[in-house]
């Protein structure tokens, strides 16, 4: 007789009463579920085609990522001339030829160390330092234009864009929307698919915000800005300084003038986390840098004891505090008066990352569930007729052990239900096919134990040990089998995005539940149907 062991038979039957309960959620009403315990109220997301949902197509705003990057170049320039001493004016960059100009001061050259150097060379020198692969003309009368190559604007576009979908795809899931659909249109477009999100107001204000924090000094040496009569700002902004608005509510100025020239970035930060102030627990963020940020952040707390700098978000000055002393660790907090709310949004924002460029929204539309009524109705039939076509297969070709494998397929399902309802995964159109195709693969195990055991019949051994036989030797090709499918999948998961890793996902789990329960339940039942019967002569097979 067949073993198997009491603590294995327990096993296997919990494992199947454990499918059942998690399957329920998808089955039962609301009201009903809900009496469950939590751990067996999770269930199915349906994708934006099954369930309807929100569709926003994003454009990543590259006509300020080109401006940030001629403002760096200007910023490099302007360092680098200063430290090799070359005397210059009219520093300024054009956008719209995506250039950098300035004039020398001194045109007709120097003489170091008894050897004359032409000035024009030196210039395009240094300046090629800064950008290998920019464009240097110099006039006769020191006109400098550096000018962008295409080849670098366009590289620096695509990591935008990439940068940009991958930090919208952290801020979603952070938020709580399940696998969303995130794909690039174009050059500089993205779309986004929020399955089941009637409103997308609030992953809109998420998106729509860029999150980008800068570090900057406020410009002391202006005075005060002054508010007309119709509420409009009134100052003189010196170069190399601009003025922002202020979103702290605890300032009495509403705006502000901050040096153009960023100390630290918000790339150099690596947490954010909402908290509470020590002194009279208001909300606030606090901020952690990484190693350059944090000795940036030591350098420029130092120098500037009892000076103003500005945390600017969004080209809005947050916050304005003063250093009172240096800070050496590269930890701190901000605050401005944030609600509760408002510091875990902004905190969530950073640890996501700052987008790299500002996004508009260029279209929304919200997707009913008609549609996806249609497409579940049709994926439901195609899987009844599946199973049934399967089913129907199995009983003509292996009798009574056909009728045991149909169960083993009907509790695959039940299983890659339950499985898919823990991970609270979105089933799409693609997923249903998944679904269908598990349907025909899960009993290929069973195909080829049944076929095991005919063979092992007409050699001679007897009943039982055909059984035995067709259950260890048919393992290892059953094995091989699935295993090469599992490395397809895992292959479409990897380099696949959206539906596609629903499809890869579905195919897994169906290959690794089909292998439990075309070898350990249907082994079961068998054994069970044996120890009734007693002693056989035959099998129905």
């Amino acid at each position: 007789m067949i073993f198997i062991p009491r603590w294995k038979f327990i096993s296997i039957l919990a494992v199947c009463v454990a499918g059942v309960l998690f399957v329920l959620p998808n089955i039962l009403p609301p009201s009903l579920y809900m009496r469950l315990p939590e751990a067996f109220q999770k269930t199915i997301n349906l994708g934006l085609e099954l369930r309807g949902g929100s569709h926003l197509q994003l454009e990543v705003d590259l006509k300020s990522v080109l401006k940030e990057q001629l403002l760096n170049t200007l910023d490099e320039v302007r360092a680098t001339l200063r430290k090799e001493q070359i005397g210059y004016s009219g520093l300024s960059i054009n956008q719209q030829q995506g250039n950098v100009t300035f004039s020398l001061r001194d045109a007709k050259g120097d003489t170091r160390g008894g050897e004359e150097k032409s000035q024009h060379e030196k210039v395009i020198k240094i300046l090629k330092k800064i950008d290998p692969q920019a464009s240097i003309v110099i006039t006769p009368n020191g006109q400098v234009t550096l000018t962008l190559s295409s080849e670098s604007i366009d590289h620096r576009n695509r990591a935008v864009v990439e940068q940009s979908i991958e930090v919208v795809r952290r801020r979603i899931d952070e938020s709580g929307t399940k696998e969303p659909l995130l794909q690039r249109q174009g050059k500089n477009r993205i779309i986004v698919q929020l399955p089941g999100l009637k409103d997308p107001a609030d992953v809109q204000r998420l998106l729509g915000r860029t999150a980008k924090m800068t570090f900057r000094m406020v410009d002391e040496e202006v005075g005060p800005v002054e508010i007309t009569a119709n509420g409009l700002p009134r100052a003189n902004v010196p170069p190399g300084s601009e003025l922002l608005k202020m979103e702290d509510k605890t300032e009495k100025a509403k705006f502000i003038i901050v040096k153009k020239q960023v100390a630290i970035s918000g790339d150099n930060l690596i947490d954010a986390q909402a908290t509470f102030e020590r002194d009279n627990g208001v909300p606030a963020v606090s901020l952690k840098f990484n190693a350059i940020g944090a000795r940036k952040f030591a350098e420029i707390s130092g120098n500037n004891i009892g000076r103003r700098f500005a945390i600017v978000l969004d080209d809005k000055v947050i916050s304005a505090p003063v250093f009172r002393s240096l800070i050496p660790n590269g930890e701190g907090i901000i605050s401005g008066n944030f609600t509760t709310q408002e510091a875990n949004e902004l905190s969530l924002l950073l640890r996501a990352g700052a987008l790299p460029a500002p996004l508009h929204v260029i279209e929304e539309r919200t997707v009913g569930p008609s549609l996806g009524a249609d497409s579940i109705r049709d994926g439901q039939l195609a899987t009844v007729l599946a199973f049934i076509f399967v089913a129907a297969f199995m009983v003509m070709n292996y009798s009574l052990f056909g009728l045991y494998a149909d169960i083993a397929l009907a509790f695959n399902l039940i299983f890659l239900f339950a499985a898919l309802s823990l991970l609270q995964a979105t089933l799409t159109l693609p997923g249903i096919a998944g679904i269908a195709l598990t349907i025909g693969m899960a009993v290929d195990a069973n195909v080829l134990i049944y076929e095991r055991i005919k063979e092992e019949l007409r050699n001679g051994l007897r009943p039982i040990a055909a059984i035995e036989a067709g259950y260890t030797r048919a393992i290892t090709t059953i094995i091989d089998s699935n295993l090469t499918t599992l490395i397809g999948a895992a292959v479409l998961f990897e380099f696949g995005t959206g539906p596609i890793r629903g499809f890869a996902v579905t195919l897994a789990l169906g290959i690794v539940i089909s292998l439990f329960t075309s070898i350990s339940l249907t082994r079961l039942i068998i054994v069970t149907w044996l120890r009734r019967r007693g002693a056989v002569t035959s099998l129905p097979i």
